[in-house]
């Protein structure tokens, strides 16, 4: 049976396989995880910080498609396959999602309103999507560890 992601493949859908490169998810993990400790930074304007949260939590999870083989057609896909990737539920791609539709208001129409909130939950969800894939990769790198130990 097909898994979820093998059904998001295929002529004029949002994904298709492309052999996982570990130097290319490093270094999406690396961007992220860069980009995830500059947006906490507080002095910076909120703008700045959601930018950096946004194409944070985007390097993440494309790093977390990407392991699975997969390369995304579309921006937005990398949020809503969460739960097949690292295993997410929506209290995280959903904030992810608003994010990116408020990422897309501010590169298409200008318009920029970042509530703090919304900063703060961008945040939160990028930073439990980076323990995901670390608490994964130390289960990759330890098989005999049980999950959710490392």
């Amino acid at each position: 049976m097909p898994s979820p992601l093998e059904h998001l493949t295929g002529t004029g859908k949002p994904l298709h396989a492309e052999a996982a490169d570990a130097a290319e998810i490093a270094g999406l993990i690396r961007s992220g995880l860069a980009r995830l400790a500059d947006a906490r930074n507080e002095t910076l304007a909120p703008e700045s910080r959601f930018d950096l949260a946004y194409n944070a939590a985007r390097a993440l999870c494309l790093a977390a498609l990407r392991k699975h083989g997969y390369r995304a057609r579309h921006r937005y896909i990398v949020f809503q396959v969460l739960p097949h990737t690292p295993g997410l539920g929506p209290e995280v791609w959903r904030v992810l999602a608003k994010a990116h539709d408020l990422r897309n208001l501010t590169e298409y129409e200008g318009h920029v309103d970042v509530q703090p909130r919304l900063l703060r939950d961008v945040l939160a969800a990028c930073a439990t999507v980076a323990a995901t894939l670390h608490a994964a990769s130390n289960r990759h790198d330890n098989p005999d560890l049980p999950p959710g130990r490392s």
